[in-house]
C-alpha cells in the first residue's frame, strides 16, 4: 500500500512538471527571435521546469509544430504547439524483478499564438 501511495505522488509530481514544462517551453519558443534559437530555449526551459519539480536529469523530448506555416513558426498569425514528453521512474521497486525500474510515461502540450504585429529590429 505504501508503494502505491508513493508511486501516485511521484506520477502526480511528474504530471505537474511536464505540464509546466510544456507551458514554459511554449513561451520560450514564442519569445525567441528565430526558430533555431526558439528550439534551444524551449528545451532549456523544459529541463528547468522539470528540475523545479524534482525531476532533474529526467529524459525529456521537446517537439515543436506550427500552423499554418510549418517552416516559419515566427511568422505572424502562426500558432506554435510544443509537446514535452518525459518519464517518471517509480520508487522502491527492485530492478531484479524485471531488469529495469518500472516507469510511467508522461506527455503534455501547449499552444501559443504568434501575434500578427511584431517588433522589428531597426539596428540592422
Amino acid at each position: 500500500m505504501l508503494w502505491i501511495v508513493l508511486s501516485v505522488f511521484d506520477v502526480q509530481r511528474g504530471a505537474l512538471g511536464v505540464s509546466s514544462a510544456a507551458r514554459a517551453a511554449g513561451r520560450a519558443y514564442a519569445l525567441a527571435p528565430t526558430d533555431a534559437l526558439g528550439q534551444a530555449r524551449a528545451e532549456e526551459a523544459a529541463r528547468q521546469a522539470l528540475a523545479d519539480q524534482g525531476l532533474r536529469g529526467a529524459p525529456v523530448t521537446v517537439t515543436v509544430s506550427c500552423a499554418p506555416y510549418p517552416h516559419s513558426c515566427h511568422q505572424g498569425t502562426s500558432v506554435v504547439t510544443v509537446r514535452v514528453a518525459t518519464r517518471v521512474d517509480l520508487p522502491l521497486l527492485p530492478e531484479v524483478l524485471g531488469g529495469q525500474a518500472p516507469s510511467f510515461a508522461l506527455e503534455a502540450s501547449h499552444s501559443v499564438p504568434i501575434g500578427q504585429y511584431q517588433e522589428v529590429d531597426d539596428a540592422g
